[in-house]
This record gives C-alpha cells, structure tokens and sequence, in this order.
C-alpha cells in the first residue's frame, strides 16, 4: 500500500512539472508588436501601414480558423532609441508581446535588437537599413528583411559609378543609418575606381538644407549621395531643384527611396531619379492583387512600400514557422531557427531564404522614376531598368561579421 502511494505520488509530481511543457507545445496565442514611427518622417513609409501589414498577414494566415489566437498592437518610438527600448521592455514583461516588427531608424532598431535578445523574443526588421543587423551586431533573434545599406550601396551605388559618375560628395543624415549608407557606399565608390570628395552631416528631420547643399554644389563632385530617407531625402531633393543643382550638371543619387517619398517630391521634381527598391506593387498579378487590398484598407488609399511589403512577408513566414511547430513555445531563438530552416516564399517576394546571420535574401530592382508624360495613374511612378539577382544584392556570408557564423 506504502510502495503503491509513492508510486502514485511520484506520477503526479512528474504530470505536474510535465504540464507546462504540454501546454507551451500547444499554446496557440500569439502578440504582434508593429513597432514604428507612427507620427513623424518616417511615418508614411512604414507607420499604420506596417500595422496594417501585420494585421493582413495574420488574416491571410488562415490560423484563426484553426483555432489560433493572434493579436496585433502598435507603438510609436518617435525616432529615440530610449522610447524604443522602453516600448520593447513594457511589451515583453507586461503585454507578453513574442515578435517585434517593422521599426525604421537604424539608431532605435539597434537598441531594441538588444533588449529582443535579452528578453528572447523575436525581431523581424523590415525598416531600419544598417547592415550592421546581419553582421557585426547579428543575434540569434534577428530577421532582417526587405533591405539595407550593403544592398542599396551595391546596386545604385556601383550602376551610379560604373555609368561615369565618379566622383562624390554625401549628404548624411547623423545617426546609425546615415553613418552606415555613406559607409558602405564609400567603399563601393572607391572599389569600383571612383573618389569620395567629402560630405556633411545633417540633423534628423531638419527643414533647411540650404547650407549642405552649398557645400555639396561647392564640392564639384558629380555626385551627390543622399545617405537619408523619408521625410528628410523628400526636403533635400525639393530644395535641390530650387538650387538649381540637377541644370549645374552634378545628379542626385537618392541612395534609399520609397513610394511615398516620389508622391510627396512629385515627378516634375523626381523624375529621371534612379534607385534599388525590393518591391514595387505593379510589379506583377500578385502584388498588384495585394496591393489594391492594402490601398483599400488606406486612409489615402496608397500601396504599401517596401518597408509596409517586408511587413506582411516576413510575419506570414513567422506563423509558418509557428504552424509547422505545432503551437507557439514562446522562445525567440527556437522560433528564428525553425524560420531559418524553412525557404522564404510569398506573393510579395517571391521565393527566397534566411541566411544563418538573419538576412532574408531575395531580387532587389533597380528602377527610374518616369516622367509626368509617361504615369498612367495616381501611383504609377517607376520603370524597372534591371534586376539583381538576391545572391548578388547582399552581403556574402563569406563577408559576413556576425559571430553567429562561428558557432
């Protein structure tokens, strides 16, 4: 009777210490955190259409028919780093957030990759550009989508050289992401033969760039490479055209451009423009399909971005993995790891992969803003001039600085 108690007793300590495993392994809730900048320069590239995105990519998913609870929150970090952070930290102890997405600004994205390690959730990074995401600062928890400043550096950078424009001065926006662009596209300028003149730095979300682009006109240099986004690139090429730079003979290079930034500049303005992009919404049936879905859920009924595209990709593969694990065990690295082995395919992207560092690889484009005379509609404003295969657009992993490739 004694031995038979203990039998019993020892059976149910096992089930109980046993139970949360059981319950982890079929755990079907997940929390989607859209963190961007909601309201500031960057606010129309990613902002409520990256929650939108996010939302989209959960009902296309199909799992809440199949008894899945999936929940999408927003944030605004308003382009600080300590924001940021604060945001991530409340989510993942109060909120019980498992994946932070989007998040443009290099200096914010950074800073939250930091804490998504510490608390191991996961990060998939549509919006912030610095390569430094996939090498020097990898983490276990990171995904790093759609595009960043080696790509855009290989692809506009180097045509922009090789076609006679060998000489540059940069325009950069101070923090992570301006630092990173110049950087990586400095190096691809001189590699491919070409001279860097110089450069100035410019606050974040500044009004007046009259005095950086005299000291860009002052430099002589052929071109003049705009290592910032948004709001600011918008500002800078308007008042370029007012300086009269583009009729003095040296050409803008727009390093980093979106939908949003053509339709605030106008064509008369943007026109002959030439930049990489990884998704344009008339590229195809599929993304035009997409697209007019998106458009319709828009306030001022705008296709999605790339930034808003990298959205909905990269959180439509983070419930595959989570499907084809059988229920969400709400740990960050296993999760990333079960991405990582799963090949990348969407209506979007197409098909592709996550590199062992965290970069997604798939075709960047290299396109050309079209003349008034030459749009048909509202946001028909790019021709595609070639196209980079993913295996050429981003870093070699062989060039690769992540220590994850160590292991």
């Amino acid at each position: 009777m004694k031995t038979r108690s203990i039998a019993s007793l020892l059976l149910t300590t096992a089930l109980t210490f046993a139970a949360p495993g059981v319950a982890s392994a079929q755990d079907k809730t997940v929390k989607i955190g859209a963190l961007s900048d909601q309201s500031g320069l960057y606010a129309d590239l990613g902002g409520p259409g990256s929650t939108l995105a996010a939302q989209m990519a959960v009902e296309d998913s199909g799992l809440a028919a199949k008894g899945w609870k999936i929940d999408v929150i927003s944030g605004d970090h308003q382009n600080k780093p300590d924001i940021g952070t604060a945001i991530a930290r409340q989510w993942f102890d109060v909120d019980k957030v498992d994946v932070i997405v989007d998040v443009p600004n290099s200096g914010v994205a950074l800073a939250v990759n930091n804490v998504i390690k510490e608390k191991n959730g996961v990060y998939i990074n549509s919006g912030a550009a610095t390569s430094d995401l996939s090498n020097a600062q990898c983490s276990p928890n990171t995904v790093h989508w759609t595009y960043d400043t080696y790509m855009l550096a290989h692809t506009t950078g180097q045509a922009l050289v090789k076609a006679g424009g060998d000489t540059w001065f940069f325009l950069t926006a101070d923090y992570a992401f301006g630092a990173a662009l110049e950087r990586d596209t400095s190096a691809v300028v001189t590699a491919n033969g070409g001279k860097v003149l110089g450069g100035v730095k410019h606050p974040l979300n500044t009004p007046d760039f009259s005095s950086f682009l005299l000291q860009a006109q002052a430099s002589k240099a052929k071109i003049i490479g705009l290592a910032n986004a948004g709001g600011d690139t918008t500002n800078t090429i308007k008042q370029a055209a007012e300086f009269g730079i583009g009729k003095g003979g040296q050409k803008l290079a727009a390093l980093l451009l979106f939908l949003t930034d053509v339709k605030a500049i106008g064509l008369e303005t943007a026109q002959g423009l030439n930049f990489t992009e990884t998704f344009y919404w008339d590229m195809n049936d599929k993304t035009r399909a997409f697209s007019k879905r998106f458009a319709e859920k828009m306030k001022n009924n705008a296709p999605p971005t790339m930034v808003q595209a990298g959205v909905y990709a990269g959180v439509r593969h983070y419930l595959k993995a989570l499907e084809a694990l059988g229920g969400n065990p709400h740990d960050g690295v296993k999760i990333v790891e079960k991405m990582k082995s799963m090949p990348t395919e969407d209506d979007l992207f197409g098909k592709g992969e996550i590199q062992p560092n965290g970069r997604t690889i798939h075709n960047a484009y290299l396109f050309e803003v079209k003349k008034p005379s030459e749009s048909k509609g509202p946001w028909d404003f790019y021709k595609l001039v070639g196209t980079v295969p993913g295996d050429q657009a981003f870093t070699p992993l062989s060039d690769s600085k992540c220590a994850l490739l160590k292991k």
